[in-house]
């Protein structure tokens, strides 16, 4: 008999990832580049200079490029939620009386 050989998938439960951008920043890019589009369309046919219309959508697009990338190194694949998270913490906790801690203490 043939003994059967099997690829073991070391991959299971990562995120996805393409060229550096890590899971839902590929949307974020791919959304981004989907409004630029609609975005040139709309200028173009208001009547826009086409070389115009093809400065502003490229360098948006560039500095969108640029932010997707930046935050995809800082925050990394749950980085969304870590930042909505970091602003949900209080900055200051004050405590006027100190009965709080008498009653753990008996």
């Amino acid at each position: 008999m043939n003994a059967s050989v099997y690829t073991i998938n070391r991959g299971i439960n990562k995120a996805i990832e393409f060229k550096g951008l890590k899971a839902q920043y590929i949307w974020y890019l791919g959304g981004g580049i989907i409004c630029l589009l609609i975005v040139y369309a709309i200028m173009y046919i208001c009547g826009i200079n086409a070389f115009i219309c093809l400065g502003i959508v490229f360098s948006a697009g560039g500095w969108w490029v640029f932010y997707v990338y930046r935050m995809s190194a800082k925050y990394g694949e749950h980085g969304m939620a870590k930042k909505i998270a970091k602003r949900n913490i209080p900055k200051l906790i004050r405590c006027n009386n100190r009965k709080i801690f008498i009653q753990n203490l008996g």
